[in-house]
């Protein structure tokens, strides 16, 4: 039962593990910002190729759908 408390003790005082949760953490953080990023500058290309197509569209007069 000794053991065990030694271990439990070492364990708690161990740091080794904090630096591999605050990778994680910085990880998913930085994980966050690329997905709001890259969500915002995916409606902004979507919009371009939208008038892109509506103006050949138009240019060419064909019926074709643009989305």
């Amino acid at each position: 039962m000794k053991q065990l408390g030694i271990f439990m003790k070492n364990f708690i005082m161990a740091e080794e593990g904090v630096t591999m949760v605050e990778y994680g953490l910085i990880a998913a953080l930085i994980a966050i910002v690329c997905i709001i990023a890259l969500t915002g500058t995916g409606v902004s290309v979507q919009e371009a190729f939208t008038k892109v197509c509506n103006t050949l569209k138009t240019a060419v007069g064909g019926t074709a759908t643009c989305s």
